[in-house]
């Protein structure tokens, strides 16, 4: 370990992470993480390691590391999700985790007892959400391809004939439409709870992906497989709670459905308070008040889990019957959420007039990202445009992975 001394492995970390599909800014913030996750061997091997899916014979070519020892590190380093082991015919595939998803996700859903979960809180809301610079770096101005989009929760969608919702915009769908179910322990809530910020009731164990008996969340202990009627449960929970439906921004093959809260979400908490919306993809709707069906009751601004709807002003000579909400169509997520609070149904989700496109795969989410960092490191600025695959807007200022 002596060559080690010699240099800072955990910068070299920091770099390796950071050139991954999500951004990782370096501060000392983000070196106390890993010093914290990553012993100085663990971390000399993943700054060293190729990107992309790697036999363990190609690390071991790459890094110089016997393949006995390269073997021991890549299991503890994949028991702690901290890389990714991926079975197949002729052996498992290793890659690096990023830090989102990854390397956040997987140490708060950990439950093999090895984890100091209420320092790891602290570490992480110190560099994720302290002073919005994570989320500036992977959702600030300019095109952004997001690793998240919103679905739509269907029964808040207005019935008309016209409105037609896809397969991949159902989360029913995506449930029956998977090989299997897993249920972890969401991330967020879990942090927020050792931080004493968990303001719901809603249970831990409420993140939900998608994969075999033999995927790598079942063997790395960070979930259990369900089956599809307790998957189906855990929507009616969410639209009973009024949570925000959150999945990876692909049309097939989703992997997860994270089911959101206010209190607790770090992506939606970065919209509310940065004014950063480009982290996620919108839904293709958008919130929508039919006036003569309203009450006033302000119902639907409150469930709003990013503050895109306020209430006005009671008019003169008025009653708190003739206050009406005003949607921030350049904010609205298009969730749904503030049309199941309304008993009304005066606020419904439409069809929005710009196309949202979303990327078709993982693969072509991660080649988008891989050509927009290309693109950023050599323009400071783009123009403005009404329709990027798989992206944001700059002419509204705002978006990810969609248009607005």
């Amino acid at each position: 370990m002596g060559h080690l001394a010699a240099k800072d492995v955990y910068r070299d970390l920091g770099r390796a992470i950071d050139g991954l599909n999500t951004r990782a800014p370096w501060n000392e913030a983000l070196r106390a993480i890993l010093r914290e996750l990553y012993s100085e061997e663990e971390a000399d091997l993943v700054s060293r390691m190729p990107t992309g899916l790697a036999t363990l014979h190609r690390v071991a070519e790459v890094t110089g590391i016997p393949e006995q020892r390269l073997a021991e590190l890549l299991d503890g380093l994949a028991a702690k999700g901290l890389v990714m082991d991926f079975g197949t015919v002729d052996g498992f595939r290793y890659t690096i985790s990023p830090f989102i998803v990854g390397v956040f996700e997987y140490t708060m859903m950990r439950t093999d007892g090895g984890v100091d979960f209420p320092r790891m809180a602290r570490l992480f809301r110190e560099y994720v959400a302290a002073d919005g610079s994570f989320f500036e770096a992977n959702a600030g101005s300019g095109e952004r391809v997001s690793v998240m989009r919103t679905i739509p929760h269907v029964d808040a969608i207005t019935e008309a004939p016209h409105v037609e919702v896809l397969d991949h915009e159902k989360a029913g769908e995506l449930i029956e439409r998977a090989g299997g179910a897993i249920v972890g322990i969401c991330s967020c809530r879990h942090e927020k709870l050792h931080l004493g910020e968990k303001r719901c009731d809603v249970p831990l164990a409420t993140c939900l992906s998608f994969g075999t008996e033999d995927s790598y969340m079942i063997r790395r202990g960070l979930g259990r497989p369900v089956g599809k009627e307790e998957a189906r449960e855990l929507l009616d929970m969410a639209k009973e709670k009024r949570l925000v439906l959150n999945a990876d921004n692909v049309r097939r093959g989703v992997s997860f459905i994270c089911m959101c809260c206010s209190c607790c979400c770090n992506v939606l908490g970065s919209i509310r308070r940065f004014g950063l919306p480009n982290v996620l993809v919108t839904s293709r709707f958008v919130a929508a008040l039919d006036g003569p069906r309203c009450t006033g009751c302000g119902a639907c601004a409150r469930a709003c889990p990013i503050e895109a709807i306020q209430m006005s002003d009671t008019p003169a000579g008025g009653s708190t019957r003739d206050r009406r909400p005003a949607v921030d169509t350049s904010f609205c997520l298009g969730c749904g959420v503030c049309a199941l609070a309304c008993e009304s149904r005066a606020m419904r989700l439409v069809s929005r007039t710009q196309r949202v496109i979303l990327p078709e795969t993982t693969v072509e989410r991660v080649i988008l990202q891989s050509l927009e960092r290309a693109r950023c490191r050599t323009s400071s600025s783009t123009t403005p445009t009404s329709r990027v695959r798989g992206s944001c807007v700059r002419s509204s200022g705002r978006s990810s992975g969609s248009t607005r």
